[in-house]
């Protein structure tokens, strides 16, 4: 079973892409699965003030949807308890929801199961897999090992962000899209312009 601390993720997020506004539901061209490096987060002020996550995520091609209307603003506590195995916090799985799976066209039940089934479509590469020392590599590098450790995944379908650094830089999201109908796809315009690094560092689980 894969887990939380064992792929040290931050957050997993299915963002719809489609033009930046409050967008219509069901209104969107591809998902982006989005994981985040959480020792990177956990580095930053934010993550820092997050005990839960550090204790010892319409875009049409362009933009995103956000907050979108829904009937079901309430996310149960059954259904938050049955993703905190690859879900951080509570806090997290409602945000979430609210934020991105309320434009997904998708009930709440149906949202958490596309998220779980493409999240568990990935194989993260072993040697990401809860490193104790901090993990060095080219953002090239990086995608190569994830294209190569998942049939039918291209370059083109991977986005990596590390900030503005142009040298040295920690990893903070690997995103990976998907097609509508949960197959990987090459990403729009938004995931394009990512990480610019040389050197990628990866900082190790505490």
């Amino acid at each position: 079973m894969k887990s939380v601390a064992a792929l040290i993720l931050l957050s997993l997020a299915l963002l719809p892409p489609v033009a930046a506004r409050a967008g219509n539901s069901g209104d969107f061209d591809y998902y982006v699965l989005s994981l985040s490096w959480s020792p990177t987060w956990c580095a930053s002020e934010p993550g820092r003030a997050r005990d839960a996550q550090c204790a010892a995520g319409r875009r049409y091609e362009r933009g995103w949807p956000q907050y979108c209307d829904s009937a079901e603003r309430w996310v149960p506590r059954t259904a938050i308890a049955a993703m905190l195995d690859i879900m951080p916090s509570k806090r997290l799985i409602i945000h979430e929801w609210r934020k991105h799976g309320s434009c997904s066209g998708l009930s709440q039940k149906d949202y958490f199961a596309a998220l779980r089934r493409f999240f568990v479509s990935l194989h993260i590469p072993a040697r990401y897999l809860a490193p104790t020392r901090t993990v060095t590599v080219t953002a090239a590098g990086l995608v190569s090992d994830f294209v190569k450790s998942n049939a039918g995944l291209e370059a083109s379908m991977l986005s990596l962000d590390c900030g503005n650094a142009r040298d040295t830089a920690r990893l903070s999201e690997l995103r990976v899209c998907f097609s509508r109908n949960g197959h990987f796809r090459a990403c729009g315009a938004n995931e394009r312009h990512g990480c610019a690094a040389r050197l990628l560092n990866l900082p190790p689980v505490r």
